[in-house]
């Protein structure tokens, strides 16, 4: 659930949502999408300009959901809201591929995360 103290941010221009700045002390921190700190205390003006550099263009990169005793999978963002982090396995850009979606709560846990040099690059699918 999204803390009542958090304010949300728009990007200056085209006003897309891109997280929130939350309280400090006398501090702010910008937040994510995904309910992640981008920043430690910084002032206001700091924690705008990293969400504005932030974007929403990761939404749209390759992540990786870790699964015990198993390779990641790769996934892709669903659907990121305060209430949950829907994933699904990646389709390649393929329309007929089969694909499992997994929900996560929000903020989104730390097994998943962003896609790092190394990662397997297979079609691997979701298997339970």
């Amino acid at each position: 659930m999204l803390p009542e103290d958090w304010i949300e941010h728009r990007r200056t221009g085209d006003r897309h949502h891109v997280g929130w700045i939350r309280p400090d002390g006398d501090a702010w921190v910008a937040v994510s999408l995904l309910g992640r700190e981008l920043t430690g205390p910084v002032d206001w003006l700091d924690a705008e300009a990293a969400l504005d550099a932030t974007g929403l263009a990761w939404l749209a990169d390759v992540w990786m959901l870790e699964r015990p005793g198993d390779e990641p999978l790769r996934v892709r963002l669903v659907e990121v809201t305060p209430d949950r982090v829907v994933v699904q396995t990646d389709d390649f850009g393929a329309v007929d591929a089969p694909v499992e979606r997994v929900e996560l709560p929000w903020p989104a846990p730390a097994r998943l995360r962003p896609r790092r040099p190394g990662d397997p690059d297979g079609r691997v699918l979701f298997a339970g």
